[in-house]
């Protein structure tokens, strides 16, 4: 019999039954808040956020007492004792990090970041639209000094946004994250400016026009189909900031269009299919325990990265869609010319869902760089627009004209997601080195994409990464999948080979 801190003793025999029944009713309430999350940014009439606010506190509050129960400690200290095999030692892994993590942080504050969030999601849409940072800077304010605090209880001895970056990626260090983001920056800086010097014609008008917003969903829902979506498992709706919601049942993605930006609105839809292929390929024998949740944010972000960049963005997926697109627009581009336009690196792209695969990441860095500051108390939240502006000036070399396209553009600090952004470029760094293994494991998946055939790279997918939930660490998975320790060069392999193409770059760059 296992005695816990807390002072109570549970059976080690029924203990590890009875944890995981415990985390499928706080998967359970954890669940039922996404809905209302989904509902709020897709179909909650416009008034309805007081009434939200406390509903969706209320869940978080309930979901984080079901956590850090005294029950729950008992659980875990008994389970301690058990000869488990590697699934059951996995989900003890994950389980125990969540309630020491939930443990430390109390009730109180956990409903006070759920409502303050869920209020300041209102403002943020508010401010964005009237282009006013002034609505939504207290709030802003609130959730770092909110997040100082929540990191504080957790380990109040170290860097408060390495805590806050375990959140969404506990098994790869923040020194490891910082090494990638300064590859990169060191790999395209340059690349960039060499794009920008070169005198390589580039089609880049290949989607311009008008084109009506009906019938870029309808093009979404095809591709969706074309791709192998699930239709009886999810749906595809607009939203302002297009995201994925759900899981192994209920799976559902947004996007956003407009009519003068065609490719915007379908690259994003593949983007989210990504998401939702993983998250519908969770292992169903698991649902509802921390075994079957997928493994953390760079994973996941490396689906849709994958999905978007190295089937989206290549010229057999252009080869591909370009007669759908042609059932629903007026337009005669080739698939050449649809494919180099898909991958131009903009002079001027202010908004980060709509950029280019090279300037995207220095999107990245310019918010890791300032949420870093706010946290640490370096940054003042008067003062978050103009270094924003700043930053683009001397990253991008252009500089927002209005807050809603500068720093009022990204909906996750409304969140309070202080350390998700760093996730975005892991993702896109770790989808090249998968995509890389499945070509060498597969072979030709370029030929398969070009004649609509996605089952090879799918059960790849599925079978290397989604059916293993979150049993092993980060580092650990990346090595089940590729035989390698998770690296940049393919990313950087990838990026040289493709753009120097594109822009007839030397091979030195």
């Amino acid at each position: 019999m296992a005695t816990d801190a807390h002072g109570s003793d549970a059976e080690p025999a029924d203990a590890y039954a009875e944890l995981v029944e415990r985390f499928e009713r706080i998967n359970g309430v954890q669940g039922a808040a996404g809905v209302l999350s989904w509902d709020q940014q897709v179909m909650m009439p416009e008034e309805g956020t007081p009434a939200r606010s406390k509903q969706l506190s209320v869940l978080s509050s309930l979901s984080h007492e079901l956590l850090t129960d005294d029950r729950t400690a008992e659980l875990l200290d008994a389970c301690e004792d058990l000869d488990l095999d590697d699934e059951g030692e996995a989900l003890l892994r994950e389980a125990r990090r969540e309630f020491e993590r939930a443990d430390a942080v109390p009730t109180e504050l956990v409903e006070e970041i759920s409502e303050t969030s869920t209020e300041a999601l209102g403002a943020w849409e508010g401010a964005r639209a009237e282009d006013d940072f002034e609505q939504f800077a207290p709030y802003l304010e609130k959730l770092v000094d909110l997040k100082r605090e929540y990191a504080e209880h957790i380990d109040p001895d170290r860097d408060p946004y390495a805590v806050l970056f375990e959140d969404y990626e506990p098994y790869l260090p923040l020194e490891q994250a910082e090494e990638v983001l300064e590859t990169l920056k060191e790999t395209l800086v340059p690349m960039i400016d060499e794009i920008r010097a070169s005198d390589a014609d580039v089609t880049t008008d290949a989607f311009e026009g008008e084109f009506p917003e009906d019938a870029q969903e309808e093009l979404s829902r095809d591709v969706l189909t074309t791709l192998g979506y699930d239709w009886d498992r999810g749906r595809l709706d607009p939203s302002t900031h297009p995201f994925t919601s759900g899981n192994v049942y209920d799976c559902r993605v947004t996007t956003r269009y407009d009519e003068t930006d065609p490719l915007g609105g379908l690259m994003a839809t593949v983007h989210e299919f990504g998401h939702a292929y993983y998250n519908l390929g969770l292992p169903e024998e698991h649902f509802g325990t921390p075994l079957g949740e997928s493994r953390d944010l760079s994973v996941h972000e490396s689906q849709s990265r994958l999905w978007e960049n190295h089937v989206g963005r290549s010229p057999a997926f252009w080869e591909l869609v370009l007669p759908k697109f042609e059932e629903y627009f007026d337009t005669n581009a080739s698939a050449r010319e649809a494919y180099e336009s898909a991958n131009q690196v903009y002079e001027d792209n202010l908004i980060r869902v709509e950029a280019d695969e090279l300037t995207y990441h220095l999107h990245i860095v310019i918010r890791f760089e300032i949420e870093r500051a706010l946290i640490s108390g370096d940054l003042d939240v008067e003062d978050v627009p103009e270094v924003w502006n700043d930053k683009y000036e001397e990253y991008l070399g252009i500089r927002p004209d209005t807050d809603a396209e500068g720093c009022l553009q990204d909906i996750h600090w409304s969140h309070g997601n202080f350390g998700y952004f760093p996730t975005y470029s892991l993702g896109s760094v770790l989808a090249s080195q998968l995509f890389n293994a499945a070509e060498d494991d597969i072979g030709n998946i370029y030929g398969r994409v070009r004649e609509g055939d996605f089952e090879a790279l799918q059960e790849w997918l599925r079978g290397n990464v989604h059916e293993h939930g979150s049993r092993y660490e980060t580092n650990e998975l990346v090595r089940e999948a590729t035989g390698e320790d998770f690296t940049a060069d393919y990313f950087v392999d990838y990026v040289r080979s493709k753009y120097g193409d594109l822009y007839d770059l030397e091979e030195s760059v």
